[in-house]
C-alpha cells in the first residue's frame, strides 16, 4: 500500500476548467481575472481592496515598504511565523524582533510593548495553523501598524473574530498548498485608502512582470467560491482526529478547543512527548507521511530556549503534523486517525 501523503492540492475539475478557459479566451497575463479575484477575496475579508501578486516575497516586500520601514527598523514577529519573512526583513535591511507566543499561539503582546520601547514600529501577525486569536481589542490598542498574515486561517472563525479583522494590512499567500491557491503567488488587502494606493501604485510601475496572471486568477476565484465547502470537509477531519486524540489523552492537539472557535482545518499537529523523529517513523510503519510543524519557523533554531521562548519551544521541537487534505478518502483518514490514536 502506497504511504498516504503528506499534502495534495486541492483542485477540483471546476477549476482546471476556469483555467482553460482563461487559455482559450487567450488572456493569460494580467487583467480582469486578477481584478476580480482580488475583489472577491477582499469581499470575503471584509476589506475595501488590494493587489494580486506573483510572488510572496514581492508583497512582503510591498508591505514593508508601504509602512514606511527603513533600514535598521525592526518589526515585531513570532517564532512560528515562516522563516521565509528573514528573507525579507534581510533585502530591505529590517531586524526581525523575535517575540514568544501566548496561550491562543499568538504573538505575545507583551513582549511586543517591551520591543516597541526599544523600537519596534510594527507587528507582524502570523496565524498558525487555522488559528486565531480570541479578541482584538488587545493587538488595536497597541497603537502600531498591524500586518496579518492569513495564509493558514483564512476560513477560521473565532466568536466575532475572523481572519483580516485585526490587520491594517493583510496578507494571504496562494501557494500550492495554501486553502485558497492559485499555484503561486499571494495577495495584499486593507481598508486604508492610502495603504491601498500606495499597492497600487507599487504593483503598476513594475506591471506585468509582478502582478499575478488572469491564468493563476483564474483558479483562486472557483477556489474562492468553493471555500465554504473545502474549509467544511478539512475541519470536519480535523474533528475526527482531535476526538481520537482526546480519547487517549496522552499528547497534547496544538489548536484551541473553545467551543466558539471554528478551525478551517488547515492543517493537524501535535505536541508529542517523544522526539519528533520517533513520531515520523512510526507514522510512515503505518503508511502515514508526518513532518515536524514548525522545521521551517523562523525561530526554528531557538528550540531549545525556553528562557526567551518558553511557550513556543514545545510547538517548535515537539509538534508533529499529519495529512489533512480534501481529497483524503475515507479509509486514509481510518488509518491517520489509527496513527494519532496511539501517539505517546
Amino acid at each position: 500500500m502506497a504511504a498516504v501523503k503528506f499534502q495534495k492540492p486541492a483542485l477540483f475539475r471546476k477549476d482546471m476548467d476556469a483555467v482553460l478557459q482563461t487559455m482559450v479566451d487567450e488572456k493569460i497575463g494580467p487583467g480582469d481575472k486578477k481584478k476580480l479575484f482580488v475583489k472577491s477575496y477582499a469581499t470575503y475579508c471584509k476589506k475595501k481592496d488590494g493587489v494580486a501578486l506573483r510572488s510572496f516575497l514581492d508583497a512582503v516586500s510591498i508591505c514593508l515598504k508601504i509602512l514606511g520601514l527603513n533600514e535598521g527598523d525592526s518589526c515585531a514577529i513570532s517564532v512560528l511565523s515562516p522563516e521565509i519573512y528573514s528573507e525579507a526583513f534581510r533585502r530591505f535591511g529590517i531586524k526581525p524582533y523575535l517575540v514568544d507566543v501566548d496561550s491562543e499561539m499568538m504573538p505575545d503582546l507583551d513582549s511586543v510593548r517591551e520591543g516597541m520601547t526599544k523600537g519596534v514600529k510594527v507587528l507582524l501577525l502570523f496565524e498558525p495553523l487555522g488559528l486565531l486569536p480570541s479578541s482584538i481589542s488587545p493587538f488595536k490598542e497597541l497603537g502600531i501598524p498591524i500586518i496579518e498574515d492569513i495564509t493558514q486561517s483564512v476560513g477560521s472563525k473565532f466568536g466575532e473574530v475572523y481572519p483580516g479583522a485585526i490587520g491594517d494590512i493583510i496578507i494571504s499567500a496562494t501557494e500550492e498548498d495554501s486553502i485558497v491557491s492559485t499555484a503561486g503567488g499571494a495577495v495584499l488587502l486593507s481598508d486604508n485608502e492610502e495603504y491601498i494606493a500606495l499597492m497600487k501604485k507599487e504593483t503598476s510601475d513594475f506591471s506585468p512582470y509582478i502582478e499575478m496572471a488572469d491564468m493563476n486568477a483564474a483558479l483562486g476565484i472557483v477556489q474562492l467560491e468553493k471555500l465554504p465547502s473545502v474549509v467544511l470537509r478539512r475541519s470536519s477531519i480535523w474533528r475526527i482526529y482531535q476526538n481520537e486524540v482526546l480519547k487517549r489523552n496522552r499528547v497534547k492537539v496544538f489548536g484551541n478547543g473553545s467551543v466558539d472557535f471554528e478551525i478551517n482545518g488547515y492543517g493537524f499537529s501535535c505536541i508529542v512527548n517523544e522526539r519528533p523523529d520517533e513520531t515520523i517513523a512510526l507514522a510512515l510503519k503505518y503508511q502515514v507521511t508526518a513532518r515536524k510543524t514548525f522545521s521551517k519557523a523562523i525561530g526554528s533554531k531557538y528550540q531549545d530556549r525556553f528562557d526567551k521562548y518558553p511557550k513556543a519551544v514545545p510547538a517548535l521541537s515537539r509538534a508533529v503534523s499529519f495529512p489533512l487534505y480534501p481529497f483524503l478518502s475515507q479509509s486514509e483518514i481510518a488509518t491517520v486517525q489509527k496513527v494519532v490514536g496511539i501517539l505517546r
